[in-house]
């Protein structure tokens, strides 16, 4: 899977969350997830949790680190399960960090604050999964939690790279696993 950190900022509206954009925009064909920052304004137009739009749940933050990974030949429930992965590489990196993170479904939290948001979908030709966690966590329309404003992570770059680098190489590896191990019969 190829990785890229994306230095300029984008605003996260959600119409990222289609086929090939990472394609289009930065010339990652395949296989691909990407980070970059920016604020975080999903529209309930734009909203792909049915849920969310039900409840008229907007999302907005100020500031974000967004990743967006699109994946070919994967299924809807594989796609949940790697947007689930992803989301426990995120918590494992900040309890290496020394934080306490609860993780409930697709949602870290931080002292009982939201750190995350996060949705798995699937087009006619690929999943795509878009991981939000707030930077900034003051404007948030729920109580939030931030990386930099209450947990005091300033190496927001490296901090993207590692969570990127992590879940490539557990992809990399799940399927070379399923390569290695003999069939067996009745």
């Amino acid at each position: 899977m190829k990785i890229k950190y994306i230095e300029k900022e984008i605003k996260y509206i959600g119409s990222q969350l289609t086929p090939h954009w990472i394609y289009k925009n930065f010339n990652l064909m395949g296989d691909a997830i990407v980070a970059f920052c920016g604020e975080c304004e999903v529209k309930l137009s734009e909203m792909v949790d049915i849920e969310d739009v039900i409840n008229n749940e907007p999302i907005y933050s100020k500031y974000m680190l967004s990743f967006i990974t699109e994946q070919f030949e994967v299924g809807l429930t594989e796609a949940v399960l790697r947007q689930r992965l992803l989301i426990t590489i995120i918590k494992e990196i900040l309890e290496k960090r020394g934080f306490s993170v609860v993780r409930n479904g697709d949602d870290l939290m931080i002292n009982g604050k939201k750190l995350s948001v996060s949705i798995a979908t699937k087009s006619i030709t690929s999943i795509l999964i878009h991981t939000g966690l707030n930077i900034i966590s003051e404007g948030a329309p729920v109580e939030a939690s931030g990386l930099k404003s209450d947990l005091g992570i300033t190496d927001i770059k490296e901090f993207a790279i590692e969570i990127m680098q992590r879940y490539s190489e557990e992809l990399d590896d799940i399927k070379l696993a399923g390569t290695k191990v003999r069939g067996v019969y009745e």
